[in-house]
């Protein structure tokens, strides 16, 4: 067994092998549910300070559903560690750099080496904070994707970063590094896809209006579009205990990951809707 996966699950390691994606070697965690037939594959970005090992529990209920799994450490985290990278500060630069690695590692899984296991034509993306905000703003330019979870994040970076009142947000950002990386600011590229957003209403974080704001923008659009609404879920809970309100789900942890993996069953194995 890999020394990083023996906090795994024994069903989970079995199952999971580490793999440097692309030509910039980006560190990645593979999981497949057999490693013998072709599988579809979800991408997940975990959230600042985090690293892709993060919640193995997740990842567990993707390949006994059916589902592969490809978790990369974002820039400056986990196998990549850069001092302060990980820094609220940096969180701009973080998203952008990881906006430019997205398509390398999905090109990756079509390495011949990898024997055509990861099914291309069924690829889901998602991430969790930080990495939420990144899965959505790759979704505003063209792509392939056939759906999207993502979880305490939002894709409303200007209005997270103003903060509320009397709520502040702590670290200012330059608003063109901003500009960038914020889905909200480019959705006129965003093609109408299923969408799941789980977040908790207390969030101290991000909070839960961000991004419901965000979704209602985003409802509009699918609309002008000639798409339904009822492709977007909003699943919420008031409060979980997690640290924050903001990682985790606490004890709405099962929950949470059920819904994801019932979301993904829908939308990548069954028939795509």
């Amino acid at each position: 067994m890999d020394p990083r996966f023996e906090r795994f699950p024994a069903d989970l390691a079995r199952r999971a092998r580490p793999r440097r994606l692309g030509r910039s070697g980006i560190p990645g965690l593979l999981a497949h549910p057999d490693w013998t037939t072709p599988a579809p594959v979800m991408v997940w970005l975990h959230g600042r300070t985090a690293r892709k090992e993060l919640d193995p529990g997740r990842y567990l209920r993707w390949v006994r559903a059916g589902i592969a799994a490809c978790a990369i450490d974002l820039p400056g985290h986990g196998e990549r560690a850069e001092a302060g990278m990980d820094r609220p500060e940096q969180t701009p630069a973080v998203l952008a750099r990881v906006l430019s690695e997205i398509d390398e590692v999905i090109d990756a899984l079509a390495d011949p080496e990898l024997g055509g296991l990861f099914d291309l034509d069924r690829v889901g993306i998602g991430g969790m904070s930080a990495g939420g905000m990144a899965a959505l703003r790759r979704l505003c330019d063209e792509h392939t994707f056939a759906c999207a979870a993502v979880e305490a994040t939002t894709g409303d970076l200007a209005a997270l970063y103003t903060g509320g009142p009397g709520a502040p947000w702590p670290v200012r950002h330059e608003a063109r590094a901003v500009a960038a990386v914020d889905p909200a600011q480019h959705l006129d590229g965003w093609r109408p896809i299923p969408l799941l957003a789980l977040h908790c209403e207390a969030d101290r974080v991000v909070p839960a209006r961000t991004m419901r704001e965000f979704l209602d923008r985003l409802r509009a659009h699918y609309r002008a579009r000639g798409a339904s609404e009822d492709l977007i879920e909003l699943v919420t809970w008031e409060r979980t205990g997690a640290p924050q309100e903001h990682a985790g789900f606490g004890r709405h942890a099962a929950e949470a990951k059920d819904a994801q993996v019932g979301f993904l069953r829908r939308h990548l194995l069954d028939g795509g809707g």
